[in-house]
């Protein structure tokens, strides 16, 4: 089936909701075969504050998607932050009957499927248990622990914790926008995916995803996700910052913001001066760029605080050789990677997503504001592509549908059944039933 492979990301954001409709070519690239973005009226930090906002923004960005692709959406990946998410460590095992039976995909989703069985907050839920190393009969450091034989398996856990009724606030969002949710996605995980090659994973790298209203931290070393934050704090409290320090309307404070702004003043003369327009008749407001960029730096410099605070956390301070990859919106700020490497002391870069994509990708895709959605285009694709290959029969069938649906869902048997997702699906039928 020629677009079976084609994967659908769904990027719910405070200031923006994006739809990327993509497929990895034979050569490894992504490519984009269509995209809308709609503004997020209904989310607030990441969190959805007002359901039917949020749902008709979903249906303008995938309507838009869908005609410049051609093809009817059903089926995403959705990605999911906001300041309610935390994460943890954990350490799992299982006793396997036969240890002189190899170990198979069973054991493995037998293994992470108890982890969701760990007690957490009242209100709270685990979204998502990510496997980092495993340990087979007291030998460590095991990646692939398929094909080994023994009887003790454990292994190191991500552990992903998040409001329950935040997350289910998503998926009820995307439901009735007429959306089928194939996989719940961290989207600092997805970020990573699109701007992070694996050289930088193994020795040792943080990604800072500032979106518009979290940034959201993820840590790596040794090719393994480390540790995982979200600092409430982004984009749109800059711009609320630029409109009560300049006197002026938000939309002319956000286009300042774009335009003109700089993480740094003093890289910036007293003597350039912007000019507003206003309204009535009144005459235009002046604005000196040096007094705007002070006031962008020194909320800079408290969201940059909170990533260093997370990284020295985290206790791999010493051990990151490439140091911060800044993404999203936030990072188009002029002078930002070199304000991150003066308060923090580490090399510093902007995170494009370009690097994965094809030539033929609109030049605007190459945007660091992109780069959640077309992570999640990019997981997407991996995650069925590793379902695909243990459950080929289910993948043959799956070539029956009508020829533009989009991704169809990974095959069932492979999926974890405790895992949260599949809680409120099924919480969800029995509401409708």
């Amino acid at each position: 089936m020629k677009n079976l492979g084609i994967i659908v990301g769904l990027d719910i954001g405070t200031t923006k909701i994006a739809v990327i409709v993509g497929r990895r070519n034979e050569l490894g690239k992504i490519e984009i075969l269509g995209y809308g973005k709609a503004p997020s009226i209904g989310v607030k930090r990441g969190v959805v504050a007002n359901l039917d906002n949020t749902v008709q923004s979903i249906k303008d960005a995938v309507a838009e998607a869908s005609a410049k692709s051609g093809v009817n959406i059903q089926f995403v990946n959705v990605g999911i932050a906001g300041q309610h998410i935390k994460s943890m460590q954990q350490r799992g095992s299982i006793i396997r009957e036969d240890p002189e039976k190899e170990i198979n995909q069973e054991d493995i989703d037998k293994l992470c499927n108890s982890m969701y069985n760990l007690n957490t907050n009242p209100g709270e839920e685990i979204l998502d248990v990510i496997p980092q190393e495993y340990s087979i009969d007291g030998e460590h450091g095991i990646t692939i622990p398929k094909g080994s034989i023994g009887r003790n398996l454990e292994a190191n856990f991500h552990i992903i914790i998040g409001q329950t009724a935040a997350a289910k606030n998503i998926y009820r969002c995307v439901r009735n926008a007429g959306l089928e949710v194939v996989e719940l996605i961290l989207e600092p995980l997805a970020s990573a995916e699109a701007v992070l090659c694996e050289d930088e994973k193994e020795a040792g790298v943080v990604l800072a995803d500032i979106g518009g209203g979290t940034t959201d931290i993820a840590i790596f070393h040794g090719g393994i996700i480390r540790h995982t934050a979200v600092i409430p704090l982004g984009g749109e409290v800059i711009t609320e910052d630029i409109r009560e320090g300049c006197s002026i309307i938000k939309k002319h404070a956000e286009q300042l913001k774009l335009k003109f702004g700089s993480a740094m003043a003093r890289e910036n003369r007293e003597e350039e001066i912007i000019s507003i327009p206003s309204s009535r008749g009144k005459a235009p407001r002046e604005i000196s760029m040096k007094n705007l960029a002070a006031i962008i730096q020194a909320r800079m410099e408290e969201i940059i605080e909170h990533i260093y605070y997370e990284i020295k956390n985290s206790g791999y301070e010493k051990k990151l050789i490439e140091g911060i990859v800044l993404t999203g919106g936030g990072a188009q700020l002029k002078h930002i990677a070199l304000l991150t490497e003066f308060m923090t002391g580490m090399e510093t870069r902007i995170g494009y997503p370009n690097e994965h994509l094809s030539s033929e990708v609109p030049p605007e895709m190459g945007s660091p504001m992109y780069a959640t959605g077309i992570g999640l285009v990019i997981e997407g694709i991996d995650r069925y592509q590793r379902e695909a290959r243990n459950q080929k029969p289910a993948i043959e069938e799956t070539s029956k549908l009508p020829t533009e649906t989009i991704a169809p869902p990974a095959p069932p048997s492979r999926k974890l059944l405790n895992s949260f997702l599949n809680k409120i699906k099924n919480i969800f039928e029995e509401d409708i039933q």
